[in-house]
């Protein structure tokens, strides 16, 4: 899932390379929990060399914060389709993604060190988008804000169930119900300006 950065870069963006591999390390072994010498010896670097490049532990873990929200914040510009877009993030091989995305949301709920922006990207930024689906398909812009709150809301409690119990397709049937019940576009690709794909760019 996460794109931002890209292994086999030159030497001199030794910044994004110990990014990367602090992201790829936080994923399989979780953060919030460990020392920076710890994230250090995890990722074959010092501590020396991530406190040149990030300045603390505060100031990694808010790189990490960033770049997540930055990747999946870019699914809504890949998916128009809702239930596209929740077997997405379903999919088993976006668990542990989607496990350091709640730890690092459970962090910001206590006003962890470098969380300061996280729920900008990552409630805001979403209702504005889903909302903004709603509106082109006719919804007044009041009543789809509320609408896209309840959904992401709907959606990410699912996410929970589905890493908490493994039912998947338990939890795609509930999701499924969901958006009968509510009449939220179970199709948006018919949205102004797209060609009704609803795959990665």
């Amino acid at each position: 899932m996460y794109h931002t950065v890209q292994w086999g870069m030159p030497p001199s963006q030794g910044r994004e390379r110990l990014l990367a591999a602090a992201v790829e390390q936080a994923v399989h072994g979780g953060i919030i929990g460990q020392s920076l010498r710890q994230i250090a010896a995890a990722t074959g670097t010092s501590h020396r060399m991530l406190l040149y490049h990030f300045g603390s532990r505060d100031g990694l873990l808010a790189a990490i914060c960033n770049a997540i929200n930055a990747d999946v914040a870019s699914t809504l510009d890949r998916w128009t389709d809702p239930q596209e877009l929740f077997r997405h993030f379903a999919d088993p091989v976006a668990w542990p993604w989607e496990r350091l995305f709640f730890e690092l949301y459970a962090h910001a709920l206590f006003g962890g060190p470098g969380s300061e922006e996280f729920f900008e990207a990552s409630v805001h930024r979403w209702i504005d988008g889903l909302a903004g689906e709603l509106v082109m398909h006719g919804a007044d812009e009041a009543a789809a804000r509320i609408q896209a709150r309840v959904h992401l809301a709907v959606a990410r409690g699912l996410l929970l169930d589905l890493l908490a119990t493994k039912e998947r397709a338990e939890v795609n049937q509930a999701y499924e119900y969901y958006l009968q019940l509510t009449g939220y576009p179970a199709q948006t690709s018919d949205r102004p300006g797209t060609d009704g794909s609803s795959g990665g760019r």
